[in-house]
């Protein structure tokens, strides 16, 4: 095939009439084509995909391009920061001779430039902190987390309806534990026996266990409050750029439990809050999960349900999930199949099983005449890529060897002192990294509520709650949790079997801020 047949086939596969991602410079027979560019129709981002590569191959620096361009056509971006080595973004990057001769190569000029960015975190690491109330992910999903059979389900939904019956919000593993003691051995076993259901000492036991295992990964510092709201994901600077919310995960690779429950959390929350807006609209969020082999390899079964339903919904509501991994075999067929583009950069074939994988990551490609591709995976430099993507009417492009746009930000860390800096700045951090332990569940079944009194049993509970009610702002704020536990744990059971998650939510708050966060 010749180069002439090639750029016309390019020329026309890759010329979109509506907004584009520039994402580099064709190659051919090993040698730049310069007056052509490889794009993405800005209409088919939300439709997902794969980023892969060997380490050292590029391509988290193609994510932090992606990422950048996006940004510029006012998308948001969220960014599972495993590896720690994205967060330079917030700042504009450093002029050398490798960069220029690249982008020279691809015919655009290389501009050096930052993004606006939202650090965030869900352990220790520094960032705006992402939290969910226990009450707030309903006894389904929270039963899930846990992995908990059908028996050990009843005992939570137990928990779960007798706190809202007595208006205690259940708001961190603490509240939970209690009530659980409170129930199982304690002074409310005789009443929920007679009104609820027993709950057996094995099932306790279980359920403690199970609590002790998500608190020593890191879950008693995801539940409680406040909440976060994923609207706060889709913020804009005063020219039009879109956030990029990076989310700093370098401390939890050995807690896959606590990543689990939080994406159980965001993209059931997402697909809730989020309008739909169709197939054809410009997407509004795009998330980047890097190092995805990690999620799968230890992922429940409920996040592997989860993600199958969200990544064949999601898109409707313009949402679009990147999987950043080393090689396709890391993702499972029926997710992979749903992948619309495919940047695939240098894979090593250092083994035979090495080299069988090549061969099925190569079939997964559209079949080309100007390549030989299983042969080209191994010998892509650093920043080239094997690139398909979806046209306008969701057709797959030709495959092309491209030579990726290098990132305008810095290509490096920030400082702890630019972290500090940074989160010092934020609009919102200050509100969400407040820490609040107002009293619920676990002050009330222990007496520790102003005003508590002697009596046992469910006449304290009560005797704490008419309390609690001449108090305006304590009671203010038990009423309205009350208000909306009930009343949504009721919608919650009626819309779960969709998703097997929580769907059924209310609205946004309006103009008041944080009247709910996840499955609020």
């Amino acid at each position: 095939m010749s180069a002439d047949k090639f750029k016309e086939e390019i020329q026309i596969a890759y010329s979109f009439a509506g907004k584009s991602i520039l994402l580099g410079g064709p190659v051919y027979d090993k040698q730049s084509v310069k007056g052509l560019s490889v794009k993405m129709p800005l209409a088919t981002v939300n439709r997902h995909g794969l980023i892969a590569g060997a380490t050292g191959t590029g391509k988290t620096k193609s994510i932090q391009r992606f990422a950048e361009a996006l940004s510029e056509q006012g998308v948001n971006v969220l960014l599972m920061d495993i590896k720690g080595d994205i967060s330079g973004i917030s700042k504009a990057g450093t002029e050398n001779p490798k960069i220029k001769e690249r982008m020279d190569l691809i015919g655009i000029p290389w501009t050096p430039r930052e993004y606006p960015t939202e650090l965030m975190t869900i352990s220790n690491e520094k960032g705006l902190r992402l939290r969910a109330t226990v009450s707030e992910f309903g006894p389904l999903l929270f039963s899930k987390i846990l992995e908990l059979n059908e028996n050990q389900e009843g005992a939570v939904a137990i928990i779960f309806k007798y706190c809202d019956d007595k208006k205690m919000p259940l708001l961190d593993i603490r509240d939970f534990r209690a009530a659980l003691q409170h129930l199982a051995g304690g002074e409310g076993k005789k009443e929920i026996e007679k009104n609820y259901g027993a709950i057996s000492p094995a099932s306790s036991g279980v359920i403690m266990r199970k609590l002790l295992e998500l608190e020593q990964q890191g879950g008693d510092k995801f539940f409680g409050e406040k909440s976060f709201e994923v609207e706060d994901l889709l913020q804009k600077d005063s020219a039009g750029n879109a956030y990029i919310n990076i989310l700093r995960l370098t401390d939890i690779q050995d807690r896959p439990k606590l990543f689990s429950t939080f994406m159980l959390c965001l993209l059931a929350e997402i697909y809730s809050k989020f309008p739909e807006t169709g197939d054809k609209a410009e997407p509004k969020l795009v998330i980047f999960i890097d190092e995805a082999h990690l999620i799968f390899k230890e992922a429940s079964k409920a996040l592997m349900q989860q993600l199958e339903t969200i990544i064949k919904l999601i898109r409707s509501k313009g949402v679009g999930i990147y999987f950043c991994t080393q090689a396709p075999t890391d993702i499972p067929d029926i997710i992979l199949s749903q992948l619309g583009t495919k940047i695939q950069h240098a894979l090593r074939a250092f083994t035979a099983k090495d080299r069988k994988d090549i061969r099925l990551v190569a079939e997964n490609f559209p079949f080309t005449d100007h390549y030989k591709t299983d042969e080209l995976i191994t010998e892509l430099g650093i920043g080239e890529a094997l690139v398909t993507v979806l046209n306008e009417k969701g057709i797959p492009t030709p495959l092309v060897h491209t030579m990726m746009c290098a990132p305008n930000s810095r290509m490096d860390i920030l400082t702890p002192a630019e972290q500090e800096e940074k989160i010092l700045s934020s609009r919102i951090a200050r509100e969400y990294n407040e820490v609040i332990d107002r009293d619920s569940a676990y002050e009330i079944l222990n007496g520790k509520i102003s005003g508590s009194v002697e009596d046992k049993g469910t006449d304290a509970v009560h005797e704490v709650s008419v309390q609690e009610e001449k108090s305006s702002c304590i009671g203010d704020t038990i009423k309205s949790i009350a208000n909306s536990s009930v009343g949504k744990t009721i919608l919650r059971e009626v819309t779960r079997g969709i998703f097997g998650v929580l769907i059924g939510k209310a609205p946004r708050r309006t103009s008041t801020r944080r009247s709910g966060g996840f499955f609020s």
